[in-house]
């Protein structure tokens, strides 16, 4: 019997040594298998309309995040300002509430005025799409996307762009005397402001989400936009007269937490910008290709386009060509900046 009692006593010995010894073994391919499967939510959030190019960009940038990392992202889309006004999308990029949005350079005036150079201030800084891909897409670009980083928190990881805006207004504006006094609504951005100030008319800062209602409330006048937003927001309700300016070019950045993004392994971080690149490059083909057909669709639903002659819009780059040197005041590196972006055209 107790021979028995010993070689059981052995044997159980021998059996749990085993499995704890392979218990042990496994547990640092699950550790590895548990971190592999880590999922690291991205919430995109941003004020473009749904159905435009910049807002289908997103929809496939989202899809290939979560195709290509093959679950270990799972980017989530909130057009449209679903998850806020711009404003409250940029803070919520800055802390990480979510993890990317989309906005012009010019937002982050307030804290790096040399940005919102970039992002065609004080106007008509751009002279056609070539002048603007030679900035974005080149050395410019990946400088004010470092000087991002550094000073509000995250990183321009692609350039996607709403193209060249111009005036929609309830009454007809054709030239500077029209334009007198008439109430725009502009961002909550002091260029902005200061920009129609020098061309004579009202600028009334308003958050983007409310165009609609005070078009038809008649707090606003008229507004300032390109084409596809007017379409895809339906302000041609509320007002049908453009007139073609071509005034002010806004690239927008694609703004990613750059705490978030660092905390993702390397090849999810690759993925990131890669697909980012690739999608907006995209965006812009598409944006530019269907900037006209969006104009001729503004006409089929009744918009009067107004003609702008050559020589008048000499007169209106003339009026604000002031604002290069007051806003090239606000800083050496603003002043820099904006020699930078005119020597390039």
């Amino acid at each position: 019997m107790e021979e028995y009692m010993s070689l059981t006593h052995n044997v159980i010995g021998r059996r749990t040594l085993l499995q704890l010894g392979g218990t042990a073994l496994a547990a640092p391919m699950l550790m590895r298998s548990a971190w592999a499967q880590e999922t690291f939510v991205c919430k995109i959030a941003h004020s473009e309309a749904i159905g435009s190019p910049f807002t289908n960009a997103f929809d496939n940038w989202a899809k290939v995040l979560n195709e290509k990392s093959e679950g270990r992202i799972d980017a989530q889309h909130f057009p449209a300002s679903q998850l806020g006004g711009l404003a409250q999308l940029l803070e919520m990029s800055r802390i990480g509430t979510i993890q990317v949005t989309a906005a012009g350079p010019d937002s982050e005036e307030a804290i790096a005025p040399e940005i919102a150079a970039t992002a065609g201030a004080p106007g008509f800084i751009y002279k056609n799409e070539a002048h603007v891909d030679a900035v974005l897409q080149g050395d410019i670009g990946q400088e004010i996307s470092q000087i991002a980083r550094e000073k509000t928190g995250v990183e321009f990881i692609a350039y996607g762009e709403v193209g060249f805006r111009h005036l929609l207004t309830k009454e007809p504006v054709t030239d500077l005397a029209s334009l007198q006094g008439v109430k725009l609504r502009v961002p909550e951005v002091r260029i902005w402001v200061d920009f129609w100030k020098a061309l004579g008319a009202n600028p009334t800062p308003l958050p983007y989400s409310e165009q609609y209602s005070a078009l038809s409330t008649g707090v606003i006048d008229g507004l300032d936009s390109d084409y596809f937003s007017i379409l895809g927001f339906k302000w041609h309700e509320q007002a049908k007269n453009i007139l073609p300016t071509y005034h002010w070019f806004l690239p927008k950045a694609i703004r990613m937490n750059a705490a978030w993004l660092d905390k993702l392994p390397a090849d999810l971080q690759e993925l990131c910008r890669t697909t980012a690149k690739e999608a907006f490059e995209e965006q812009r083909t598409l944006n530019r290709a269907g900037a006209d057909q969006a104009l001729e669709d503004l006409k089929a639903v009744g918009c009067i386009v107004h003609p702008f002659p050559a020589e008048e819009k000499a007169r209106w780059e003339e009026k604000s060509a002031g604002l290069y040197e007051s806003f090239g005041a606000t800083s050496p590196e603003t002043a820099a900046m904006i020699e930078k972006i005119r020597g390039l055209a």
